[in-house]
């Protein structure tokens, strides 16, 4: 009798990238959280998802957190947290007129570009500001300053679509979740049609945004496919995704390890993955997992970074 055919399981090659997941901002927001339920107990309130992370805001929700969109939906007496992508200025000012006590969990990065903001104002410019309509972190920095102090480009044709006066004060900044390649040819157009324009010292773009794009940019071309963990609201996430397929590589964004279809990688044999900002370490193996079942797999890290930034917690919890 003859034995059964057997076949051999297929190999598989999983690309981590390195940098990936969880940075100093959102370390740094979780943490805020976690120790504000410790210290006034649950619940705690926090205005917005505190990251942009199902994953993680339904973990802190177990914890004892609620999340509301706004500040009117907070009980007199609680305590509240606001998220990571910062706030407009009257939103922690009318929680101290309301007497809550707050904290804010705004990442410093997000805080130093609203202080240039600021700066900027006062020195008599105009702000252009690079980002993507409706974002969190695009609305807090346009609270920053009086109404009408900027204006919002998203696109290399927004800027030519610019009228501004010749002579006229400007400067730009930028939100710090965007894609490096189509902020430097934003910042490009600008320069050129206004030369006199004064920009940040440093990129606005974040160490973390920079460092998970160029990652991607080393294990893309060696692959037939890149996963990419985020959520869908989530922009340096989807950044991930244009940047895989810039290099000519199909992507998916996917925020769990359940949302990936057999056929998706049934004729790949090297596969990349990484995750955005808001997601955790946790996502990454659940998804190493699910490709590597019934399969050879072989998981090779590729650094093109070293990351060790952290942040301070607010003075109120730094004990």
């Amino acid at each position: 009798m003859n034995a059964p055919f057997q076949t051999t399981p297929r190999p598989l090659t999983v690309l981590v990238a390195a940098p990936r997941g969880f940075c100093a901002g959102v370390d740094r927001a979780i943490e805020i959280v976690e120790r504000a339920i410790q210290r006034y107990g649950a619940p705690v309130y926090v205005r917005h998802e505190i990251v942009h992370n199902r994953f993680v805001v339904d973990a802190l929700k177990a914890k004892g957190a609620i999340f509301v969109e706004e500040l009117d939906e907070v009980p007199d007496g609680a305590p509240v947290v606001f998220s990571a992508h910062g706030v407009p200025k009257a939103v922690p000012a009318a929680a101290t007129n309301r007497g809550l006590d707050w904290l804010d969990a705004t990442c410093p990065l997000v805080s130093k570009v609203h202080r240039q903001a600021e700066r900027q104002v006062e020195a008599g410019r105009h702000i252009v500001f690079i980002g993507h309509r409706g974002h969190p972190e695009v609305l807090g920095t346009f609270g920053q300053v009086p109404e009408g102090s900027m204006t919002l480009v998203e696109t290399v044709d927004d800027v030519a679509g610019l009228t501004f006066a010749d002579g006229k004060p400007l400067a730009f900044l930028t939100q710090t979740t965007l894609s490096v390649d189509d902020t430097a040819a934003i910042v490009a157009a600008l320069k050129a049609r206004y030369p006199g324009i004064v920009g940040p010292k440093a990129e606005d773009i974040c160490y973390a945004t920079s460092n998970r794009q160029e990652a991607v940019k080393a294990l893309a071309p060696r692959c037939q496919l890149v996963l990419v963990i985020g959520a869908p609201n989530s922009s340096n996430s989807l950044r991930l995704v244009e940047v895989a397929e810039r290099c000519g590589t199909p992507s998916r964004l996917i925020q769990r390890a359940a949302e990936i279809e057999d056929g998706w990688i049934d004729g790949v044999e090297t596969l990349g993955l990484t995750a955005g900002a808001s997601a955790p370490e946790a996502l990454v193996e659940e998804v190493i997992a699910r490709v590597g079942a019934g399969r050879v797999i072989t998981v090779e890290q590729v650094v093109t970074a070293q990351e060790n930034i952290v942040f301070k917690l607010p003075r109120q919890l730094a004990d």
